[in-house]
């Protein structure tokens, strides 16, 4: 999609999502029928005119200055994640290699995620793409290392995988977010032919992905709490801590923790045990109840 049509549809729908409340306005003005700011209302806290605003909405003013887009993102109380989106989406079009260059984990990041064996801990790449794992992330979430190099893919698996509906208790909330983590991608690299598949398939299956991609809300996941379910185990509640890799752009290393003398790091240690005995048990030749592939989405490799 053209970066104008993104650049105005990112501002009407989040025009749409703030109240004149939300922004100090009079929400009893004569005449208004929406619950969201106006185009002049936006205008106005921007600092700019309204032909200018509405031009840019229409997608036929595509450039605006660092300061407009500044300025648009206070006027919309934007956070820093989707004020950073703002700004991708305002930047003139840089074209990109039609097949980015394939991503690759350093030997000594391997190393560090086979040493946390208390805690699941995974790289995530490009689109969302899970580069490497510890056993013990594979335990929890499902075998990516069993699954297609292209079909590696965590918001697929959140989106397509009624596994990932079972293994979140909160499945709503952690797939609209990484739908929005997605749309940041999306914003950064607007011209990766791979992700426009991805997004492609996730349209054509997943009716909540086309909702929230259609909302064009954006999710920076920096840290945070969820609660799992393991067949296995049971519940678990682990904290995430995402660390950006230096020199490595475009991945980051999420680890899993639980709260000290908590059920969670009792049914998580409890995990690591039973998944410690499924590798023994494939080994000798007994069935290790892997995570079988799903759908068939061709998926990425760079």
């Amino acid at each position: 999609m053209a970066a104008s049509t993104e650049l105005g549809e990112f501002l009407r729908t989040r025009r749409a999502s703030v109240t004149p409340e939300d922004v100090g306005l009079d929400a009893a003005r004569p005449g208004r029928r929406v619950r969201g700011l106006r185009r002049e209302e936006v205008a106005q806290l921007a600092g700019v005119s309204v032909d200018y605003y509405t031009r840019l909405e229409q997608g036929r003013h595509s450039s605006p200055s660092e300061a407009v887009v500044e300025a648009l993102a206070r006027a919309l109380g934007l956070d820093a994640a989707a004020a950073a989106h703002l700004s991708d989406l305002a930047r003139p079009v840089r074209r990109s290699p039609a097949r980015p260059q394939a991503q690759r984990v350093r030997p000594a990041v391997h190393q560090l995620l086979a040493s946390l064996v208390d805690h699941p801990a995974f790289v995530v790449g490009r689109r969302t793409d899970i580069l490497a794992s510890n056993a013990l992330a594979r335990a929890l979430m499902t075998d990516w290392e069993r699954l297609p190099v292209r079909q590696r893919n965590y918001t697929r698996w959140v989106l397509l995988d009624p596994d990932a509906r079972a293994a979140y208790l909160d499945w709503r909330s952690v797939a609209a977010d990484v739908v929005g983590t997605l749309r940041l991608y999306a914003g950064r690299h607007p011209d990766d032919p791979q992700l426009n598949e991805l997004v492609g398939e996730l349209t054509l299956q997943s009716p909540e992905f086309r909702r929230w991609w259609d909302d064009h809300r954006v999710h920076e996941r920096t840290h945070g709490t969820k609660r799992m379910h393991h067949p296995q185990i049971g519940d678990i509640t682990i904290s995430y801590e995402a660390l950006a890799l230096p020199g490595d752009p475009d991945q980051t290393l999420f680890v899993y923790t639980t709260d000290p003398g908590s059920a969670s790091q009792d049914n998580l240690r409890l995990l690591a045990s039973w998944a410690a005995q499924q590798r023994k048990g494939s080994v000798r030749g007994l069935p290790a109840s892997p995570a079988a592939p799903s759908a068939t989405w061709p998926g990425p490799t760079g």
